[in-house]
C-alpha cells in the first residue's frame, strides 16, 4: 500500500512541478525585482520642444464607444495643439462617423481627421500610418479610453530611452463598467486581475530584461522613423500587433518596452464565448509569427537562452497540460487511483497556484503606486485571487 502510494504520489507531483518551474519562479523573480524598483507616479518632459504625436483609431462599427474614446484623447494632459487624431474606418456600417462628427464639434482643440480604407484593422493601420505626422505614433483601439497622462508618460519614456523604437502600454479593464456589471461580473473581475498581473507583475520584468514578445494591440507607440523603416502591419495574420513586435525586435534590430504607467482601459469580456475566442485568436497569431520569423531558429536546447522557445512552451505545451487536469480527474480513479489521494493533489495544486497568485498580487500593488485609485480598487478585490487558479486553468 505505502509502494502504491508513493508511486502514485510520484505521478502528481511531477504535475506540480511543472507550474513550479513555468509559472512560480517568474512570479518569485519578479516580486524581489518589482520591489528593489522605484516607481515615479509623476512625469514631466524637461529637454527642448515637446515632440509632436499621432493617434491612430482603427474603426469598425465603433458607434457606442467612439466617442469616449477620442475624449480621452482630448481631455488628456498632453498639450492639445501637439495632437493629431486619425480615425480609420475600415467599413463601418453603423453611425460611427456621425459620432465622429459629434466628437469633432465637441472636441474642437484637437486635430482630427477621418480616413475611409479597406476591410481589416491591419490595412487601416497601414493607410493611416502614412497619413500619419510627428515623432511619435500611437495606435489605440476604439472601445477603450486612455488614461489622462498616458500619452505624456509615453513621450518622456522615449525621450529617457533613445534605443527604444516602441512601447506598449498597461491594459486594464475599465472597473467602472465592472461595477455596473448585471451579467458575468466575476467572469470580468478575473479578466481585470489577470491583464493587472500580466502587465504590472509580468511584462515589467520582461521589459527590464528586453523580453517583450508581443505589444498590445489596443494601445502601443511607436516611433515614426521605426515605423516608416518596418514593412508596416502584416495583413496576413490575426497577430498583427506580434508580428510588429518581432519586426522592430529581428529586422530593425530595436528594443520594446512595457510603460507601465501609461494605462488604456478596455471594455471588459460580455462572456465565456468571447473570452474563448479571444485566445483562440491570440494562440493563432501567436503561431503564425513564430512560423514566419523563427521556424528553423528554435531549438529546446536554447530553453534557458532564448525566453522565446520558453514563451512557446508555457503557451503551447503547459498550457495544455493544465486542460488536460480538467478531464484527467474523472478517468484517474477507474484506473485505480484513490479518490483521496486525487483529491489532496488538486488541493496542493490549487494552494500552490494561490501562492503564485499572492506574490502577483503583491506585485502589481507595488507597481499602482502611481494610480492610487485604480490600487485602491484593485486591493479591495483581494478576493479574486482565491478564484484566479479556477479560471487560469482552461484558457491560460
Amino acid at each position: 500500500m505505502f509502494n502504491q502510494v508513493v508511486i502514485q504520489m510520484g505521478f502528481w507531483t511531477a504535475w506540480l512541478v511543472i507550474p513550479a518551474i513555468f509559472e512560480l519562479s517568474p512570479a518569485i523573480v519578479a516580486f524581489f525585482r518589482n520591489h528593489f524598483s522605484k516607481i515615479s507616479s509623476k512625469q514631466e518632459y524637461h529637454p527642448g520642444r515637446m515632440p509632436q504625436l499621432t493617434v491612430i483609431v482603427p474603426i469598425y462599427n465603433s458607434g457606442d464607444t467612439l466617442y469616449d474614446c477620442l475624449k480621452s484623447i482630448a481631455e488628456s494632459n498632453y498639450p492639445k495643439h501637439l495632437i493629431s487624431i486619425i480615425c480609420a474606418n475600415n467599413k463601418s456600417t453603423d453611425n460611427s462617423f456621425e459620432v465622429y462628427k459629434q466628437a469633432q464639434m465637441d472636441f474642437r482643440n484637437v486635430r482630427m481627421q477621418w480616413l475611409e480604407t479597406n476591410q481589416g484593422k491591419a490595412k487601416a493601420l497601414n493607410t493611416a500610418i502614412y497619413g500619419s505626422t510627428g515623432d511619435y505614433v500611437f495606435t489605440i483601439d476604439s472601445d477603450g479610453i486612455l488614461s489622462k497622462d498616458a500619452l505624456l508618460n509615453m513621450a518622456v519614456n522615449f525621450n529617457k530611452h533613445p534605443e527604444v523604437m516602441a512601447q506598449t502600454g498597461t491594459i486594464l479593464s475599465n472597473n467602472e463598467l465592472i461595477k455596473n456589471s448585471k451579467k458575468h461580473r466575476l467572469l470580468r473581475l478575473e479578466e481585470y486581475y489577470e491583464y493587472a498581473i500580466a502587465f504590472l507583475a509580468g511584462r515589467t520584468v520582461e521589459s527590464k530584461d528586453d523580453q517583450i514578445f508581443t505589444m498590445s494591440g489596443a494601445f502601443s507607440a511607436f516611433r515614426r522613423s521605426a515605423l516608416m523603416q518596418s514593412r508596416l502591419y502584416n495583413v496576413e495574420t490575426v497577430g498583427e500587433d506580434t508580428d510588429m513586435t518581432f519586426q522592430i525586435r529581428y529586422y530593425l534590430k530595436g528594443r520594446v518596452m512595457l510603460c507601465p504607467n501609461a494605462i488604456f482601459y478596455v471594455e471588459p469580456i460580455s462572456d465565456w464565448d468571447e473570452l474563448y475566442v479571444q485566445r483562440q485568436r491570440w494562440q493563432r497569431g501567436e503561431i503564425e509569427v513564430i512560423r514566419t520569423f523563427l521556424s528553423k531558429k528554435l531549438n529546446l536546447k536554447r530553453i534557458w537562452s532564448n525566453f522565446i522557445v520558453r514563451r512557446l512552451l508555457v503557451d503551447h505545451t503547459v498550457a495544455f497540460l493544465k486542460v488536460i487536469w480538467l478531464f484527467a480527474i474523472f478517468v484517474l480513479i477507474p484506473f485505480g487511483y484513490s479518490p483521496i489521494l486525487i483529491i489532496m493533489s488538486l488541493l496542493l495544486m490549487y494552494l500552490l497556484y494561490l501562492f503564485i497568485g499572492f506574490l502577483n498580487f503583491t506585485n502589481v500593488m507595488h507597481y499602482l503606486k502611481f494610480d492610487p485609485i485604480e490600487r485602491k480598487y484593485f486591493r479591495n478585490h483581494w478576493w479574486v485571487t482565491f478564484m484566479m487558479p479556477i479560471y487560469i486553468q482552461p484558457y491560460c
